[in-house]
């Protein structure tokens, strides 16, 4: 893997190409200044709001126990004290980014999602309305060490950690997509060889009967739209179906490093033989329960997807999880 490959990959460096057939989406430079507010290894502290939009709800109090919540001049709990960062323009540019893309969105920086961080907001999803719940799902996320710290571990001629510039996507939010229908694609010597269900967890039967056609969305949104205009050879690139076949970019990826393969590995794909565009694509979908991977659901990366308390997908996650554990002790029981 090389840098200009990983560099590819970049929302702001395909989005601008692509984005008729990808998710609306506003891309934005940020500051040096709130990158170091990410990189910051100290308290953890939100920035404060220009315009009064917290990300957690207001603490309630007795406004007769007042005294208990002040600071006494001189105390150790003043000397303690560290004034929250403040981002007034930032916040400015991305609350006007978030109206025009309908009042809720999802951050993105140049390459990752802080999808490990949806639980801490307070849908427990990763839909944002505001600057500052934007900020605290960065702040938060240990996936974004990646972008900030690692972006070019794996290649083989690095110079540097990180990119020189960094960037906010914000993508519109929309509630109405399904986890199944999102699919990671694979390309070797400018060919497609590859093709695997995203939502690993799960067991979708429906899949099974529209396997077929989507591959066959997939091969063609790939011939029409990516093939000729992704200038690497080797790559990843998601993408999601709609009901009616229509097919939309979601992300590009590398070749290895990072990217999970899903249900291939790295070993496979690379012995697979690309020949012409008529060629049949290995497609890989869970084709029953007891084939389903729970053990990947920390990888999902459904954007959209809502696993909070009350949402259906929790209570789903929990039994995948019990039965894979049946499975492993009475594996006679599955049969």
């Amino acid at each position: 893997m090389r840098v200009e490959e990983v560099n590819r990959c970049q929302i702001n460096n395909w989005y601008p190409k692509f984005k008729g057939v990808s998710f609306e989406t506003i891309i934005q430079e940020l500051p040096e200044s709130f990158v170091d507010y990410l990189n910051d290894s100290g308290p953890f502290i939100l920035p404060a709001s220009s315009v009064d939009q917290d990300a957690l709800p207001n603490r309630v109090h007795n406004p007769y126990d007042e005294d208990d919540f002040q600071v006494a001049e001189g105390s150790e709990d003043e000397a303690e004290y560290v004034a929250p960062p403040s981002f007034p323009e930032l916040e400015q540019a991305i609350k006007k980014s978030i109206d025009s893309l309908g009042g809720a969105v999802i951050p993105k920086l140049n390459w990752s999602v802080p999808k490990d961080t949806a639980w801490i907001s307070s849908t427990g999803t990763l839909k944002c309305t505001s600057f500052s719940e934007i900020a605290l799902l960065l702040k938060s996320s240990d996936s974004l060490v990646h972008d900030l710290s690692h972006a070019y571990d794996s290649c083989t001629d690095k110079t540097s950690t990180r990119p020189s510039t960094f960037f906010l996507a914000l993508r519109k939010w929309y509630r109405s997509l399904r986890p199944e229908m999102e699919f990671r694609c694979f390309v070797r010597c400018h060919n497609l060889v590859g093709i695997s269900q995203r939502e690993v967890t799960g067991f979708y039967p429906a899949l099974i009967e529209k396997k077929d056609d989507i591959r066959a969305s997939i091969h063609r949104f790939f011939l029409e739209n990516i093939k000729s205009k992704f200038e690497s050879e080797a790559y990843a690139f998601d993408v999601y179906v709609k009901s009616n076949g229509h097919v939309k970019l979601v992300d590009f990826n590398p070749w290895g490093g990072s990217t999970i393969p899903l249900l291939f590995d790295w070993e496979e794909l690379e012995n697979i033989t690309s020949n012409e565009e008529n060629m049949t694509v290995d497609f890989r979908i869970i084709e029953s329960q007891c084939t389903v991977r729970p053990g990947l659901k920390t990888a999902v990366p459904f954007d959209y997807l809502d696993t909070s308390e009350g949402s259906g997908w929790d209570d789903f996650l929990r039994k995948a999880d019990v039965q894979l554990q049946q499975q492993t002790k009475f594996p006679e029981a599955v049969a």
